[in-house]
């Protein structure tokens, strides 16, 4: 089903109204404030963007054998538990 995949996943961020409007208001906004500089601003936001989706996605993937133990989710909701208290 990796048509349906990739179909969902573009629905979820080309065709989503709010991911739009935050890009480019957002992304807009802040890089007229750089003056003749905003291309850079524009260029390390997409760079940053795709490094930190690239990072997520492989350290997801290198934590996934690791996930599959109860301790480890003890762990997790014990850190998440200490964040929402905090």
């Amino acid at each position: 089903p990796l048509p349906r995949i990739i179909l969902l996943a573009l629905s979820v961020s080309l065709v989503n109204p709010h991911a739009i409007l935050d890009t480019v208001v957002m992304m807009g906004t802040f890089a007229q404030t750089f003056g003749a500089a905003k291309w850079a601003y524009v260029g390390g936001a997409v760079a940053a963007s795709l490094v930190w989706f690239t990072a997520l996605g492989w350290g997801g993937t290198k934590l996934a054998p690791s996930m599959d133990s109860a301790r480890t989710w003890r762990i997790v909701d014990a850190v998440v538990g200490v964040l929402m208290l905090g």
